[in-house]
């Protein structure tokens, strides 16, 4: 990769020059769109639109989880969503100190990022987009790895990518469960950038594929087939790993679930595609 150095000298207190360090071109790239990340507002992020909310409003208190962990929001805030805008409604004669959201059946990381994406139009890790290329990347984790986690238990980003859930009782993707929050709380732009994200992932095993494709099923409607394509286009484009497979070969002999017919018939309209595609000939293709 090609790499320039920038020679620049600063003095210090004492007088003395000091060298700045040399960092590569990506570098410099990635440091920009942190830097414009971090200077993004409620205000003027694509993903939240509108005006910046009040943080001056109400505080409202919300128990997630099966341990009821507290979180704490500004209720203008919260007011982003439709969901939790009827849900404050319902507090509106609380006293400012008693309003509170219970929410049970909710992983309390899930809605976690849920509460950053309210206050900051995004959730770590971050959408890093590279204008020059127009393409797009997930913040770059590497330091967060080697100084927070102990090197035993980290599983590089497929781990990273992935959330215990307690309804599951196993693991599945957590942009999986922020998108079908987000459908839950009224909130199309975050299932756009949580379907988008997962998309970036690599190295998921299939049993993990496979049971978070049954939570997505089990928590959308089927007139919500953004994320459940989603699935079924994955599972046909590494098609050659899942043949070769056991746990899709136990899930499939399984069966009984609106899955696998989608899966079905998502192969066969591909199998008509690549028929037709054949049939057809040059000239043919010209005139229509």
């Amino acid at each position: 990769m090609f790499k320039r150095s920038f020679a620049a000298a600063s003095k210090d207190r004492a007088g003395k020059a000091r060298k700045v360090s040399k960092r590569s071109f990506r570098d410099d790239a990635k440091q920009r769109m942190r830097e414009a990340l971090n200077d993004a507002t409620p205000d003027t992020s694509p993903s939240l639109g509108g005006g910046s909310p009040k943080l001056n409003s109400a505080i409202v208190t919300i128990a997630v989880g099966k341990d009821l962990r507290l979180f704490a929001a500004h209720e203008d805030v919260l007011a982003r969503s439709p969901w939790f805008a009827e849900a404050c409604q319902e507090q509106f004669f609380s006293s400012p100190g008693q309003r509170r959201i219970t929410l049970s059946d909710e992983e309390p990381e899930i809605f976690s990022a849920v509460l950053e994406y309210l206050y900051k139009g995004d959730y770590y890790p971050r959408l890093l987009h590279d204008k020059k290329r127009d393409t797009w990347a997930l913040e770059d984790v590497a330091a967060d790895l080697t100084s927070n986690l102990d090197s035993k238990k980290t599983g590089g980003p497929a781990e990273l990518a992935t959330i215990y859930h307690h309804g599951v009782d196993d693991f599945i993707l957590r942009d999986t469960v922020i998108y079908c929050s987000a459908l839950r709380f009224a909130l199309p732009d975050l299932q756009r950038l949580a379907l988008r994200k997962q998309g970036l992932q690599t190295g998921i095993d299939v049993a993990t594929i496979m049971r978070s494709a049954r939570f997505a099923y089990a928590n959308t409607p089927a007139s919500d087939s953004r994320l459940r394509a989603h699935y079924l286009a994955l599972i046909i484009r590494s098609r050659k790993t899942f043949k070769r497979s056991g746990t899709m070969q136990m899930e499939m002999e399984k069966g009984g679930t609106q899955l696998f017919f989608d899966l079905f018939v998502a192969m066969c309209n591909h199998i008509d595609d690549v028929v037709e595609f054949g049939q057809v000939s040059p000239s043919s293709k010209v005139l229509r």
